[in-house]
Parts: structure tokens; sequence; C-alpha cells
């Protein structure tokens, strides 16, 4: 294992030691195999799952080849959804803590243009964004490109499914054509390999395993009669009680139809698509992520990209026509050598996707009968946290400490009892245990925050 300990690669001990404060002890596969060329500057076509740590390959190979003395855009990373863009950005600035002065810029969509604006008046180092926003700022002449050594295209496969070609292309010409190009993509279509031959020089072509381990994720399939399909996952949710599930739509009318059903039926259920305003898919991520809400109804484009930890079920609602988006729904659970349940819904005149989803694996299902789950009285899903969002966040100097500070000094809340902190630029939210929430709104309410009264109120 010694080839895969990152001490053995050529990084700077001071980056080292910040890798290892990450808990990161061994390379994965992706990182093993492209931080080498990466660091060197080769250019690298990689395919890799959701959660193969790929981010790390990428950012620790752009934050080493940084001139952080010269106060140009010298990286530029394209993702496809304002969550991953977010996500991405996090992952860089934790790798980028043993690196003084570098200035890292996330620009997406759905947010203001004008503090965009002012942040691009002294340029960062590193720019992580959605592929329109990028072509706007480029429009505007608001950001420079041309001291770029290092584009990365990341999900390119989801960027090239949502409409995006265009905006990449255009936004390769304003790039120097020295500049290094990695490319990540979940899948590996025809359009992957015809736009790296186009905008890569002799990529080290990288491929992994797209499939997941199955001995860790257990798949159950049940074929039920039309208009039975939300009575089966509501008895999936009774038989397995599971804490944490993300069900899978088609459609995003599907996935709000179905959260609405699930909350008749007693369960906390939110829906994750793309018609939501940027403030209303954080919420709905905070609390699916910290544990206030049980069950994330989404469709594919709107989960894509996101890092769910300790996820134990997927249901497929309705199951994809690409076996590939089967492979990558299901491969959310079952993560870290811990087990996963993945349970699929079909009518008989889809037997034909099962059929595919089984020749791409390889292997056959046993087809279950919805009647052989049970149903239990008075059942009750009820998420063990609850959110409190206080109207303040990282422009009001607002930090993590000063929220659980304000919660357990003089309070006697333990802070065992409060769960995930989130800081927004506008906003912050607080997870905490159910049985406290009352107490803890109070004491949020009439107190202070960093000697400032905030308006705080409970997520429903």
């Amino acid at each position: 294992m010694a080839n895969n300990a990152f001490s053995s690669l050529p990084l700077a001990s001071e980056q080292l030691s910040n890798i290892q404060s990450m808990g990161y002890d061994t390379m994965t596969p992706i990182q093993a195999q492209g931080l080498p060329a990466v660091l060197a500057g080769r250019d690298l076509l990689a395919q890799a799952k959701t959660g193969s740590g790929k981010t790390a390959a990428f950012a620790i190979g752009l934050l080493h080849n940084l001139d952080v003395k010269s106060y140009q855009t010298q990286a530029l990373v394209l993702c496809p959804t304002r969550e991953l863009a977010d996500q991405v950005s996090k992952e860089i600035r934790l790798l980028a803590r043993s690196i003084p002065n570098t200035k890292i810029l996330t620009l997406c969509g759905g947010n203001p243009l004008a503090p965009q604006l002012a942040s691009l008046e002294h340029s960062p180092h590193i720019v992580v964004g959605t592929p329109g926003r990028i072509q706007k700022h480029l429009d505007k002449q608001s950001l420079n490109l041309s001291f770029l050594t290092t584009l990365v295209l990341d999900e390119a496969d989801r960027m090239l499914d949502m409409g995006f070609y265009d905006d990449i292309m255009k936004i390769i010409l304003a790039t120097p054509k020295s500049r290094q190009t990695l490319l990540f993509s979940a899948t590996y279509p025809d359009e992957i390999k015809n736009i790296s031959s186009a905008i890569q020089h002799d990529p080290l072509d990288v491929r992994l395993e797209s499939t997941h381990d199955d001995k860790k994720i257990k798949q159950t399939f049940y074929e039920v009669d039309r208009g039975e399909r939300t009575q089966c996952l509501v008895s999936i949710l009774h038989h397995y009680r599971p804490e944490s599930t993300v069900v899978f739509c088609n459609r995003k009318q599907q996935a709000k139809e179905l959260a609405e059903a699930l909350w008749q039926e007693g369960f906390h259920a939110l829906a994750l698509h793309g018609d939501l305003e940027q403030k209303d898919r954080d919420q709905v991520l905070v609390q699916f992520s910290n544990k206030s809400s049980s069950i994330l109804i989404a469709t594919d484009v709107a989960a894509r990209g996101l890092d769910i930890k300790d996820l134990q079920a997927v249901v497929n609602f309705e199951l994809s026509p690409d076996p590939e988006i089967h492979v990558h729904r299901i491969g959310r659970t079952g993560r870290a050598g811990k087990e996963g349940l993945a349970f699929s819904i079909f009518l008989a005149s889809e037997a034909h996707k099962v059929n595919r989803i089984e020749e791409y694996l390889n292997t056959t299902f046993t087809i279950e009968n919805p009647a052989s789950l049970k149903r239990r009285e008075n059942f009750k899903l009820s998420p063990p946290m609850v959110t409190l969002c206080i109207n303040g966040g990282r422009k009001d100097k607002v930090r993590a400490g000063d929220i659980l500070g304000a919660l357990t000094s003089k309070t006697g809340l333990p802070g065992k009892q409060i769960g995930k902190i989130d800081i927004f630029d506008n906003f912050s939210y607080v997870a905490v245990e159910r049985p406290i929430a009352k107490q803890a709104l109070k004491f949020l309410s009439e107190g202070k925050i960093k000697g400032r009264k905030f308006k705080v109120r409970k997520l429903s």
C-alpha cells in the first residue's frame, strides 16, 4: 500500500500535513492513478463514479501548480449544478488551508450578480462555477481567463445532458491553448470521447469500475399495478424503517406530488427539483443532511453531485431508462464499507427496463411481491433533529462557534444535543435534537449571537 500513500507524491510537507488532518490516509484508486499525471501537468480523461474521491484528485493537483503570488485566475472548475459547485468549493478551501492567501470564488446562477462582480474586481486564483454564469461573466468581461493554467470539467456527461455543450466550448475559447485540461465523467458516451478529442492533448485515460459493490448493496425489485407505486413506497418505509432515504423520480412534477402524498401519510419528506429557488434548495439539502428530514425526493439532475453520507436506502420510484443512471442512483447507498438498501418499483409494462439493468450488471434479480411488506400500526418515521433558521450568516461574521456558544453557555443545554451547523452568506442553520427544539428556539430568539439579536424560526 506504500505507493497509495499521499506521502509518495511530490507535495509540500504543509500540504501533506493538511491532507492528513482531513482524514485522508491513503489514496483512492482515482487519486492513485490520476494524481501523478495531474501533478506533472498532463491532461486527464477519467471515468469515476460519485464518491470516488475525484474532487481531491483534481483539487490537490491544481493547488500544487498554483502560483499564489500571481493575482490572476489560474484554475477554473466547471460543474453542472450549483450544489456540486458549492461542494467542490468547500473541499478546495479545506485542501487550500496550508496555502495562505489563496482566493477561491464560486460563480453560479441563482445568486445575485452584483456581489460576484465586486468579488471579481480582484482576480481570484481559482473559480468554481456553472457554465451559464461563467459565460455571463465572460460576456460582461468581468472574468479574465487568459492566464488560466488548469481547466477542470467535473461531471462532464451531466453538463452535456443538461445542454451546456455550446457554453463549454465558448468558455474554452477564452482560455489559453497551452492549458492543462482535466475531464471527469461518471459515464463514457460518445459525446465525452468527442469533446475530449476536441479540447485535450494526449490525455491519460483512467477508467474505474462504474458499477458498485453488489455485496454492500441489497437490491430488491417490486412489480406493482398502475396507481400502486405510492402505496408500495409507503409499505417499504413501514417495513424497513430507514433513517435516511433518497427517492428518485424521473420528472419534477412527480417529485412535488410524491412529497405531498408522503406528508399526508405522516412522513417528513422534502422534494428537490429544478423549480426551487436557491435559498429553498439550500434549506432542503440542509434539513436532509442534518437529519431533520428522513426522506429526500429528487430528480436525477437535481441530485447529481450531492454528497450525502450515511444514506441507508435508495428507492427508484420509477426506473430510469438508462442502466448507467440506475447504477449511479443506487451507488449513493452502501458507502464507506456500510451495507445499503436499494428498492425499485416498476409496472409489468416496464419489465424491459429491469432486463436491461440485469444485462448491464450481468446478474438476475428476484422480483418481490409488495404484499410481503409489513405495515405497522400508528407508525411514524420522525426525524431525530429539527432545524432552526437564523437570519444572519457569513456576511454578518456569524460563525458556527458563535451559534454553539449562544445555545450552550448559560442555558444548560448540552453540546451533544446540538447537531450540524451550516453557515451561508445571509442565513445560518443549526440542527438540534427534537426534544430540545422549543427551548433552543426560545434561547436563540430571546438571546444574542455575537452580541446581536437575530430573527430565528423553526423549519417545518
